[in-house]
Formats: structure tokens, C-alpha cells, sequence
């Protein structure tokens, strides 16, 4: 988990900003995120043509390694990489939402805990912490 704290560090980019402000006012304001929609096939093509597991299927370290090659890719200068990357940033608070509105009931397994990992990252970036 240190290394979530760690990436919030350095260099993150606005849109991660953005969307981790977006998350941690919502849990502010109504203590848990109360959307519960689930992404769309076309969100999930988006992940795997990258190779992201679903949020519910990531463990700490392949989250983090996704959170570090987001900020490289959002720093980039190829248009796609960066349009893409702010995309699945978008996806993983999307997720991270919908698994906090069910009150992460859909992890059966302690290995899968991907989800605390970018919620730490959305904490420590966002001006509004708790």
C-alpha cells in the first residue's frame, strides 16, 4: 500500500486529479459512493486490450503497476495513449464506485484487493481528503 502512496507523489497528472476529487467529494458528502452501474462492454474492450483485469480481479501490485504506467502514458505525447489513459482512469473510479456502493460484497477473496490500492491513490491526490 506504501506504493500508492508513493505514486501520488510524483508528477500526476490534472485528470487524475480530477476524477480522484470527483470520488472523494461523493464519499464526503454521502459516505459511500451511491451509483451502482457497472461498466460497459466497450469499457471492458478498453481493459483488455491493454490487459487490465477488472478492478474486482486486481491485486495491489498489478494496480499499482497500472496507476504508475497511467501517469506515464497521461504524460505522453501520443494522443491515443493519453486519451486512453484518462479513459481508464475514468473505468477504475467507475468500478472503484460501484464495488464501494455494494459495500465490496462482490470480493470473495483477499488476494483480489486491488480496489484499496486506487482508493489510497484517489485519497492521497485529491484536495479533498478525508
Amino acid at each position: 500500500m506504501s506504493t500508492s502512496a508513493l505514486l501520488a507523489k510524483v508528477d500526476v497528472p490534472l485528470s487524475h486529479i480530477l476524477v480522484a476529487d470527483n470520488y472523494m467529494v461523493i464519499k464526503k458528502i454521502y459516505g459511500t459512493p451511491v451509483v451502482k452501474s457497472r461498466i460497459t462492454n466497450q469499457e471492458r474492450a478498453l481493459l483488455a486490450k491493454y490487459d487490465f483485469n477488472p478492478l474486482e480481479y486486481s491485486t495491489i501490485k498489478q494496480i499499482n503497476e497500472e496507476l504508475a504506467l497511467l501517469k506515464r502514458w497521461s504524460l505522453s505525447l501520443e494522443p491515443e495513449l493519453k486519451k486512453d489513459s484518462d479513459e481508464i482512469i475514468n473505468i477504475r473510479c467507475k468500478e472503484l464506485k460501484y464495488l464501494a456502493a455494494n459495500r465490496y460484497t462482490l470480493i470473495t477473496n483477499e488476494i483480489y484487493n486491488g480496489y484499496m490500492a486506487l482508493e489510497k491513490y484517489f485519497e492521497d491526490i485529491s484536495k479533498y481528503r478525508m
